[in-house]
């Protein structure tokens, strides 16, 4: 016994030892299945880096926004490597909160990334954040649905066919709505898919002075055309269906058209949770003519906090987890369906990748179609595809998404909608002095 307890004193003190001589970098996260994935997939890293040892720090999606807000604001220090979003990213580094990602390791090729991804995370051309997962929206629809309408969806629908087919398919009888479309408030929810939807209509948030443009015709347009989608074909009580709503009535056969996120393509079509799995087909957002489609862009990304004192272990770990041999990590242990999708463009090249993910030509199509440096008809003053990348986005969005989910339920008109859209976004502008 005393031996025993020697020895475990012994291999205790030399752990000790090279705990005192390693590094420890803290990363910050949210609580999604492919940063808890990588969580499981570590020992590859340390392996690598027997010097660096991580520390997890793991939040759902709002409680992250708001910590790694106030420490990069305050720098606080606490995080050596941060999970923010394609919407922070041109704004902190702006801020000069976040440091380049210039030491990414000769073997990384940034260049694979895909360039829409890529643009998002860059500001003068130097990459602020590195994606670990990238999604755009598209259409998912039921093909034996389309089918018995007598349509054929075409690879790049318009609105009106998009229109003409919910009319076509919808069979409120047996609980089939033609279209589900997100309804339930939030920048990041309804608002994400009709700042979208805009683009494609020629509306913008703000024109190249940062006034608000709820007040012009191509705003009422998309409203209008929205809503009354949505009362002739979409499901009961969708002011309150978000993703997870919407994901959950598609898989039960009650939607014959859903446009969302292109990383919802892996649920629908996967028969242990989807009753349709066999029957999805999938298109690119649809567009009105004008030169843009009504489809978003977004990337989970990991970034360096100008605050840290481990700038360099912090890039290594970046290096790793964001790299095309940790793609390969993933299918070696998990298949190539549940590699992280969106980032890499050597991905969407690969056989195996592709038998795995029959939807995979379409997502890269809807990805490469966002163009967050130009991502409306006419010119603007701001970055971002859904967002706006300005700090008062985040109220203003969720605001502006409250009143529109308003006249989607038909509290309010899309008239008094659009016009009380437009007092808030010109209080919240010229409080924010961009305008007078």
């Amino acid at each position: 016994m005393k031996l025993r307890t020697l020895s475990l004193g012994l291999l205790s003190a030399s752990t000790l030892a090279f705990a005192a001589h390693a590094e420890s970098i803290t990363i910050a996260t949210v609580n999604n299945g492919d940063m808890v994935r990588m969580q499981t997939l570590t020992d590859d890293f340390t392996a690598k880096n027997p010097d660096i040892q991580l520390q997890w720090v793991t939040l759902e999606e709002n409680v992250l926004r708001e910590r790694v807000t106030t420490d990069i604001a305050t720098k606080g220090g606490q995080y050596d490597v941060m999970t923010i979003g394609t919407y922070e990213v041109p704004i902190w580094a702006k801020q000069s909160w976040l440091l380049p990602l210039d030491k990414l390791g000769d073997d990384y090729d940034v260049k694979d990334i895909i360039p829409a991804i890529a643009n998002g995370l860059s500001v003068d051309g130097k990459l602020y954040a590195a994606p670990f997962y990238g999604e755009s929206s598209f259409v998912m629809y039921r093909k034996d649905l389309m089918e018995k309408a007598g349509l054929t969806m075409p690879d790049a629908p318009t609105w009106d066919f998009i229109k003409q087919a919910a009319e076509k398919m919808t069979d409120r009888a047996n609980g089939v709505n033609g279209v589900c479309l997100r309804g339930k408030a939030g920048w990041g929810e309804n608002m994400a898919f009709l700042t979208a939807m805009s683009n494609s209509f020629g509306a913008r948030w703000f024109d190249e002075n940062w006034k608000p443009q709820f007040d012009q015709p191509e705003w009422k347009n998309t409203l209008q055309f929205y809503v009354d989608l949505m009362k002739a074909n979409g499901p009961e009580g969708a002011s309150s269906n978000g993703f997870n709503e919407n994901l959950a009535l598609f898989q039960q056969g009650k939607c014959g058209m859903w446009i969302d996120a292109t990383v919802a393509a892996s649920f629908v079509s996967d028969p242990k949770n989807s009753t349709v799995a066999d029957k999805v087909g999938y298109a690119l957002a649809p567009d009105n003519g004008l030169g843009k489609r009504g489809n978003w862009l977004w990337a989970w990304s990991l970034a360096i906090p100008a605050g840290t004192q481990k700038a360099d272990a912090a890039q290594k770990f970046v290096s790793w987890a964001t790299s095309k041999d940790y793609l390969e990590l993933v299918a070696s242990k998990e298949g190539w369906a549940n590699v992280p999708p969106g980032t890499r463009s050597s991905l969407y090249a690969n056989p195996e990748y592709q038998k795995a993910a029959p939807f995979a030509k379409m997502t890269l199509d809807s990805i490469n179609a966002a163009d967050p440096t130009h991502p409306t008809v006419k010119p603007v003053p701001y970055v971002g595809v859904q967002f706006v990348a300005i700090p008062e986005f985040q109220g203003l969005g969720t605001t502006v998404g409250q009143l529109f989910s308003a006249a989607l339920a038909g509290q309010t008109s899309v008239d008094d909608a659009l016009k009380q859209a437009q007092d808030a976004a010109t209080a919240t502008m010229t409080e924010g002095g961009y305008i007078q």
